[in-house]
Formats: structure tokens, C-alpha cells, sequence
């Protein structure tokens, strides 16, 4: 039977100074299935391809690892020599020694990590049993001209938007009841202040419509196999116990007796078991909350039903896995505010007036829980003076995240703004690191804030937060003047650090993306390829490879959209038939 042989570039010497090729080559020899591991300085160099041919001419290889630089550089230079040496998609795959060895760790570690990419892939490739069998004439090596995107956020709706819009089907799957993300929570968008949901719901609704997108909400993807141009996704959908002929008329939330705490107004009030999660929600249908509910087996209540003249409630509803062929993935999953709990030095979870950044937005909302009037979550007062700190476990290696998280200069600037216009004579106080607003406009915004909007920028840190008398006492300094600042305040606003979407782990498990040590998806190359994934064929768009604007994100998405639709344009070997999908 025809073995495996593997090519490991050096890359003139850049990639042996972050992992040992030796012992890479060694641990990948001893796979039963490798005949050869064959070492070069530059393997994309005229000579490099050349032993690259001749290697495959002469030992009668059936299958090939290329362990180089991005997937980008394999495509151009090493998939037309496989492809004349007649080796299908399936018998060849590629290594990036860039992505694997990117995580800022010993080289021992590094290594380990890569020959674990490594023997994953191997196991991935489909190796013929006879050399003459390669490329059989019943081989079916086309594309499936269909797209999955795993997040409902603004990333996955733009990518979903833009594939479908070029023709392909899109599977678009979302874990929440609804489509729409963190920026449907969002009051108004920096730096043109523009109302977020006057942006969001249009692309909401369009994918809700669109004839090309099939909506798969308080779903997940629980397995993905298969190679590019040809993947089998499982998908499971969990039930959410109403039937699509809701008419959202709310009837059955009159009728329900559980008070849930609301997680789309970030706890900042109560909603019922049975909810529509927000009035723009796509799709416009209620969920039953199986968590909180009374209980449905045995059923305890069922006064949802009761009411229910669409007979539209279900508690029957079960879960159901699929499979479904998709030649792309998008992956969208978006991010999550660092969670930590009681703090003794902010306060966070032990005084109600100490909140984050997505509770002030709420606040700040016409459609939140105070009807976008600020007030205090403890007693309901219009705060008059409002300390917002930034870089809370961001750029904090001891007790948080070493990264910067990005957006939150920006968005710090916008909060006080917000509640300059709303409570004018109020005073809003922010303690910074340094400013870091990059975007275009965007340090003219915060120089607005400043000049315009009276906002008061403290250079410094705060050591603690505590309460008296009824308010919020913060303890800082102002670096710039050699201060220390004590501010008896009515609310504190933390600009907590991002973090990956707490299902991500799932999502790297299921695709087999690297990530670093943070969480992260990484890309194949952050200058090349920076919407391309560690396996070919999958696409990363937003807050899931770090920190990330909305124009950025929205950008990302479009690139990762017009890679799929290239993929999705090339002509295919033999023509494959695609079954049209089932509807939702």
C-alpha cells in the first residue's frame, strides 16, 4: 500500500527558532503510515518544488503533508504539483508551522502543540489502497456550493448576507433564540452615534426572508468532518417548545408565573419562562426558557397553553440532529465580557451601583429596562456623578488578560457622552491607561468628548472601590498632575476586558481550529490571510480571533464571504448534484 510522505520547510531558519524540526520529524516518522519525512531550507524555492516532484514521481506516494508557511502559499505553489502527480483533495493537506507555533510558549511546547496538529491531519488523509485507484473515474471531487456560518452576530449576518446574495445557499446557525448578538444590546454606535439597531435590524429581518439563508436558531454544530469544498456538518436543534405559528402576541407571557432574570437586559430586569427576547427578534417567535419552567416532564403548569389561540406551545418538541453538506464554514462566535465575579478592589458583584460596560448600554437604551433614562440600579436616582474605569483586567497579566481588548477606549468615550446629552448637568469622570483610538474619526470622538462634552480624563489607576454613605467612593490618581484622586460617585461603569464566547471551546473541539492560549482563533496568517483559519475551508470573522470593531468586523466578514464565493466559483473536476435544502 502507498504510504504517506511528508515535506517540513525551514523557512530559511525562521521556523526551526520557534519549534524543533528534528524531533517534529521524528515523532511524525513513527506514524505506521508515513514512509518519509523529507526536510528543506525553502520548499516553495524552484529546487524545493522540484524535490517535491521528484519525490512524488519516485517513491509512489498516495498521500502528502506539507508542513510550510500559510494555506495561501500551499494553494499557489504546492496544490498543482499534487494535483499533476493525481492526488485528490483527500490525500493531501497542509501544516501551517506559522499557526502552529504562534502561541507565546517554550519551544518544547510549541513543538508538542505542532505534532499534535500534525498527527490530526494525518489521520485526516484518505489513503488509497493502490496507487492506480487514486483518482477513480466514479471519484466525485467537486464542491458543494453551500455555506455554513456558525454565529448570528453582525459577522455571520454579513457573511450570510453577502454569500446568499451571490447565489449560494447559506446555513446560518445560532445558539440564542434570536439572530442579532451583542450589538442589538448596544444603545448607539461609535463614532457617528448612530443607533445600532437602526443598522442591524434590516440585515436581521433580510436574513430572516432571504430565499438563499436557512435560520437554524437555539441550535449548534456538534461535529464537522470532511475536507475542503466537502464538509459534513451535524447540527443539532434544541427545542424551544413553540411552533412557528407563533404570532409573538404575548398572551402567554401574560399567563406565565416564573420570573426569570432577563440575560438580554444583563440582569438589569426580570422577564418570564416563556419570551420573545427582544421586540426586534429574528424570528419573530416566542422560546420556552425549559431551564426555569415549572417543569414540562411531568408538566407542572401549562397555563402557556391555555392561552395560546394559535395552539402554537409544544412541550413535546424534542431534539433533533442533522447532517448537511457544505463546502465552507464561517465561523462568527463573537465574545463575552470577562466575568469575575466579587472583586474587592472594584466591587463588581457586591455593590448593585458598580456595573459594566453592556449593563450601561442597556441603561443607555430606548428599548432597555429604564427606557434609556439613567438611573441608579440600586434606588432608581438619576446619578450626578459617574466614574467610568478603564482596562479592567485588559493589559493586566497578574489579575486579567495581557491583551488590550480594543474597543473599550471607544466605547468608554461614547458611555460619557451618551450621558453628558442625558443628564447635562452631571459630571463624568474617566480613568484611563492611555487612549488607543485608532479608527478613522475615531480619536476625533474622544477629543469631542473631552472639549464638547466636558468629560474629565484622569491618567491613571484605581486601587479601590468601596461604599458609604450611599454611594460609590473610587481611590485613583492622576499620573499627570501626581494626585491622588478620591471621587464620591452615584455609579461606577467597568470597562471589563473581552474574552472568547464561552462556547468556543465546543467550536475549536468540533472544527479543530487553533486558538491561543487566550481563547482565540487564529488565523492563517494575520497579514496574508487574515480571515483564513488553521484548517482550509473554514473562515474566522470578528471577536473570534480577538478584539474587534464593528467596521472591522463587518469587513471581515465581507472578505471571509468573498473567499467562500471564489472557492464556490472554481470550476469542479466532475459537476456534483446538490440537493436543495429541507426547509426549517
Amino acid at each position: 500500500m502507498a504510504g504517506i510522505g511528508i515535506f517540513v520547510c525551514d523557512c530559511d531558519g525562521e521556523l526551526s527558532e520557534r519549534i524543533d524540526l528534528e524531533v517534529l520529524g521524528s515523532r511524525l516518522q513513527e506514524h505506521p503510515d508515513v514512509v518519509d519525512v523529507i526536510p528543506h531550507p525553502h520548499l516553495c524555492s524552484e529546487a524545493g518544488l522540484a524535490l517535491i516532484e521528484e519525490s512524488l514521481a519516485g517513491k509512489g506516494l498516495g498521500a502528502v503533508l506539507v508542513a510550510a508557511c500559510a494555506y495561501d502559499l500551499y494553494d499557489v505553489a504546492f496544490r498543482p504539483i499534487m494535483e499533476k502527480a493525481e492526488l485528490g483533495p483527500g490525500q493531501t493537506v497542509n501544516l501551517d508551522l506559522r499557526v502552529s507555533s504562534s502561541r507565546d510558549e517554550n519551544v518544547k511546547a510549541r513543538t508538542k502543540h505542532s505534532v499534535d496538529r500534525a498527527l490530526a491531519l494525518l489521520d485526516r488523509l484518505e489513503l488509497p489502497s493502490d496507487k492506480l485507484e487514486l483518482v477513480p473515474e466514479e471519484a466525485d471531487h467537486g464542491v458543494v456550493r453551500r455555506a455554513l456560518v456558525i454565529g448570528g452576530g453582525i459577522g455571520g449576518i454579513q457573511a450570510a448576507l453577502d454569500i446568499a446574495n451571490s447565489g449560494h445557499e447559506v446555513v446560518l446557525v445560532e445558539r440564542q433564540p434570536s439572530i442579532g448578538g451583542h450589538m442589538i444590546q448596544l444603545s448607539e454606535t461609535f463614532p457617528s452615534l448612530d443607533c445600532s439597531q437602526c443598522i442591524l435590524t434590516p440585515k436581521m429581518a433580510e436574513v430572516g426572508r432571504h430565499p438563499k439563508v436557512r435560520l437554524l436558531t437555539t441550535s449548534e454544530v456538534t461535529g464537522l468532518e470532511g475536507r475542503l469544498g466537502r464538509f459534513t456538518a451535524k447540527i443539532e436543534r434544541k427545542p424551544r417548545y413553540v411552533l412557528d405559528s407563533c404570532t409573538a402576541c404575548g398572551d402567554c407571557v401574560d399567563a406565565c408565573p416564573v420570573l426569570v432574570c432577563d440575560q438580554f437586559n444583563t440582569g438589569l430586569r426580570w422577564r418570564k419562562a416563556i419570551f420573545q427576547p427582544f421586540p426586534q427578534a429574528v424570528p419573530s417567535i416566542f422560546a420556552l426558557d425549559d431551564e426555569h419552567c415549572l417543569g414540562l416532564f411531568p408538566l407542572a403548569c401549562g397555563k402557556c397553553e391555555q392561552v395560546c389561540e394559535p395552539g402554537s406551545i409544544d412541550y413535546d418538541m424534542q431534539p433533533v440532529t442533522e447532517e448537511i453538506e457544505v463546502g465552507a464554514v464561517v465561523v462568527a462566535t463573537g465574545y463575552e465580557m470577562y466575568s469575575y465575579g466579587d472583586v474587592s478592589e472594584y466591587g463588581y458583584g457586591k455593590y448593585d451601583d458598580v456595573i459594566n460596560g453592556l449593563q450601561f448600554e442597556r441603561l443607555l437604551s430606548a428599548s432597555g429596562p429604564t427606557m434609556g433614562k439613567v438611573m441608579r440600579p440600586s434606588d432608581g436616582r438619576e446619578p450626578k456623578e459617574v466614574v467610568f474605569i478603564q482596562c479592567v483586567r485588559s493589559r493586566n497579566p497578574e489579575r486579567g488578560k495581557p491583551y488590550c481588548s480594543g474597543i473599550c477606549c471607544m466605547y468608554t468615550a461614547k458611555h460619557a457622552m451618551l450621558y453628558k446629552h442625558r443628564v447635562p448637568d452631571g459630571q463624568a469622570f474617566v480613568f484611563y491607561m492611555d487612549i488607543r483610538a485608532g479608527g478613522k474619526g475615531y480619536e476625533e470622538f474622544v477629543q469631542r468628548a473631552m472639549e464638547n462634552d466636558g468629560v474629565m480624563y484622569l491618567r491613571g489607576r484605581v486601587s479601590k472601590v468601596f461604599e458609604e454613605n450611599g454611594r460609590i467612593v473610587v481611590w485613583g490618581a492622576d499620573t499627570l498632575v501626581g494626585k491622588r484622586i478620591e471621587i464620591a460617585a452615584d455609579l461606577v461603569v467597568l470597562a471589563t476586558a473581552i474574552v472568547p464566547n464561552d462556547g468556543y471551546e465546543s467550536v475549536a473541539q468540533v472544527t479543530d481550529l487553533a486558538a491561543d492560549e487566550h481563547g482565540f482563533f487564529t488565523a492563517t496568517h494575520g497579514k496574508a490571510d487574515p480571515v483564513g483559519g488553521s484548517v482550509p475551508g473554514i473562515y474566522l470573522v470578528g471577536c473570534c480571533q480577538g478584539p474587534t470593531d464593528i467596521p472591522e468586523t463587518v469587513a471581515q466578514a465581507s472578505g471571509a464571504a468573498a473567499k467562500v464565493c471564489a472557492l464556490f466559483a472554481a470550476e469542479p473536476k466532475r459537476a456534483v448534484p446538490e440537493p436543495m435544502l429541507a426547509e426549517a
